[in-house]
């Protein structure tokens, strides 16, 4: 009955967009604005060998799947970019939603039967990347630098599994990193990665390796990490990375390829600016890091009861002002929302920065704030990272809502944190910040009148 309601619901929706687009959109066909549209959104998933558990590379591949194309564009289910409209900050960098006159021509085209059109108006053949292809590589070109995992052989089943491990990066000079991106070789490592974490060492002056940093995180679905212009994240010279990955094999020795799923590398691939970047005016530190419930990744009081709902709040403030860049929240089967939010103690005022009503574990997205959008917190201002939990028969990930959830590293536990990167301004270079938005912001205002 309830997804009976979800399809009436969407029902209506459809017909009251058709209705509105029916004269201003009646040429709408595949062979033109609608294949044009899936092209550019859907066949980097759904084509052959891709992620997606349909083809949608040709009209005949399409037509059947019309009905579901439509219900889960009108929904916004799909592109799978879960994030609010609405709410918060919208300008994001390498934002996969649809535009809503899209998602009206999608929903118009398949009111009117999904018409093919003339073939000679046929749109032209998606531009797909090689499914192992760097995502920076069109715009930045191949990695300056890939530091590799050891080899790990992971079974085709069974329950989670972790390693750590050192490699060495071969750096001789520090560099500020442009971009980054975590990337597991071939389908079957990505089928069994959780998540990836990388960490900055450097030896000390007895040769000790000593933890300064975190480079990046990865987890299924993330796409990779650009900084703005005007920060730094360095990679260090003679520093290694200390890899701390996570494994799931569960649920895959109905399609493994044999008892042992051998050689699971996964990559790291580094974007540089060029050498004395960081000594440039008004660049400024910026860095990634777990945002947990308190200092010290204390999450002991995330319990979940069986058939319940629970929700965590994080606070964090800092000694100085900030640009907040990016917002990744984190959590496994039974998370199903997030939020970002920040509270400015002298006026009680909170402000929302971002809301993700339907996340799921599937898709662990980095919201990358455009530089011009990205919040601004002065001195004092205190980030809220709110999540929301679901261990009940009503969540489809979930795995068991009869048991008692707790926080822990199991894909069958739960975690309660965010990765946030920040740039770390003094009173100056956030002075300065404000005062370019304002100038822009009056230049926008005077091409209106």
């Amino acid at each position: 009955m309830r997804i009976l309601n979800t399809l009436l619901g969407v029902s209506s929706l459809m017909l009251v967009a058709g209705q509105g687009l029916a004269q201003e959109h009646d040429q709408l066909v595949y062979n033109g604005e609608i294949g044009r549209i899936i092209n550019e959104n859907c066949v980097v998933c759904h084509r052959e060998g891709g992620i997606g558990p349909m083809q949608f590379e040709t009209y005949d591949q399409v037509r059947p799947w019309a009905p579901l194309i439509q219900m889960k564009v009108a929904n916004r289910q799909m592109p799978p970019y879960a994030y609010d409209h609405g709410i918060g900050v919208q300008d994001l960098i390498g934002d996969w939603r649809l535009q809503q006159d899209e998602i009206d021509k999608v929903v118009a085209w398949v009111n009117a039967g999904s018409p093919l059109g003339s073939p000679e108006n046929a749109p032209p053949p998606a531009d797909l990347p090689d499914p192992d292809a760097w995502n920076f590589a069109a715009l930045l070109g191949q990695p300056d630098l890939i530091v590799a995992s050891d080899p790990i052989d992971i079974p085709a089943t069974g329950n989670d599994l972790w390693s750590k491990h050192f490699v060495k990066t071969g750096m001789t000079e520090d560099r500020c990193i442009k971009a980054v991106q975590v990337k597991p070789v071939g389908l079957q490592s990505k089928s069994v990665v959780h998540h990836a974490n990388s960490h900055v060492y450097v030896p000390d002056e007895n040769g000790e390796l000593q933890r300064q940093a975190q480079l990046t995180e990865y987890a299924m679905g993330k796409w990779g990490e650009m900084m703005p212009g005007g920060v730094c994240r360095t990679l260090p010279a003679g520093s290694e990375v200390m890899w701390d990955m996570h494994f799931f094999p569960g649920g895959l020795g109905a399609t493994a390829p044999g008892a042992l799923l051998e050689d699971n590398v996964v990559e790291i691939g580094l974007w540089f600016h060029e050498p004395g970047y960081e000594a440039k005016p008004d660049v400024y530190e910026q860095d990634l890091r777990l945002y947990a419930l308190r200092e010290g990744y204390q999450n002991d009081q995330l319990v979940i009861p069986p058939h319940g709902h629970t929700m965590t709040q994080g606070f964090h403030s800092f000694d100085h002002p900030v640009r907040i860049d990016s917002f990744q929240p984190h959590g496994h089967l039974r998370m199903n929302a997030a939020a970002l939010e920040i509270f400015y103690p002298e006026t009680g005022r909170t402000e929302q920065i971002s809301q993700i009503s339907n996340w799921s574990a599937t898709w662990h997205h980095n919201h990358i704030y455009d530089p011009d959008a990205a919040p601004l917190l002065p001195t004092g201002a205190v980030l809220i990272v709110k999540q929301w939990y679901d261990n009940t028969a009503d969540n489809p990930n979930n795995p068991d809502p009869d048991q008692w959830v707790y926080d822990g590293s199991r894909t069958g536990d739960e975690m309660s944190h965010a990765w946030i990167a920040v740039t770390h301004l003094d009173d100056e270079g956030y002075e300065n910040l404000l005062a370019e938005r304002k100038q822009k912001e009056q230049r926008a205002l005077a091409g209106f009148d």
